[in-house]
C-alpha cells in the first residue's frame, strides 16, 4: 500500500530548508543503506568521479571542504576510509583516483537515486526550478560568507 503524504507550502525559511534537506539526506541514506560508504564518504567519492576520476588530493580537500563545511583533516579521514575500503586508491603522485570497484558503487547508487529525484521535481516548470536555484544560491553564498566572516 502506497503511503499518500500531503503538505503545506510552508513560507520560505529555515524551518523549510532544514527540513527539506533532512529529507533529502534521509532519502540518500536509504540509497546508501548496505554500500558501505557513508554520506560524508559519499561526497567525497561523488566530487572524485565527477572530476573524471583522478584529482589533485589537496584539490578534492578544497573541493570537499567546500561543498561540506567540512574540516580539511575530516576530508583527509573520508579520502583515508574511502581507500581502505577499495573505492579509492592514491595514485602515489599526490593524486586520488577512483577505482573500479568505487565507479561501480557510485553508479549503483546515482542510478537509484535518479528516478527519485526526477519523480521530485522532474515536473517542476523551468521557471521554478531556476527561481528556486537562484534563491538558494543567494542564499548558500550569503551562508559561506558568514562562516568565512568575523
Amino acid at each position: 500500500m502506497e503511503a499518500i503524504v500531503t503538505t503545506t507550502t510552508q513560507a520560505f525559511g529555515t524551518a523549510l530548508i532544514g527540513q527539506t534537506e533532512k529529507a533529502l539526506n534521509a532519502i540518500l541514506d536509504r540509497q546508501l543503506a548496505g554500500t558501505g560508504i557513508t554520506e560524508p564518504q559519499w561526497v567525497t567519492l561523488t566530487l572524485t568521479v565527477v572530476s573524471g576520476g583522478d584529482i589533485d588530493r589537496s584539490e578534492l580537500i578544497r573541493r570537499v571542504g567546500a561543498a561540506t563545511q567540512f574540516s580539511q583533516a575530516s576530508v583527509a579521514e573520508r579520502i583515508t576510509e574511502l581507500t581502505a575500503a577499495g573505492f579509492l586508491r592514491d595514485g602515489g603522485d599526490g593524486r586520488v583516483q577512483v577505482t573500479d570497484e568505487g565507479q561501480a558503487r557510485w553508479t549503483q547508487v546515482r542510478t537509484a537515486i535518479g528516478p527519485i529525484t526526477q519523480g521530485l521535481w522532474g515536473d517542476l516548470p523551468a521557471e521554478d526550478l531556476a527561481a528556486a536555484g537562484r534563491v538558494l544560491s543567494i542564499v548558500l553564498g550569503r551562508a559561506n560568507a558568514v562562516l568565512v566572516g568575523p
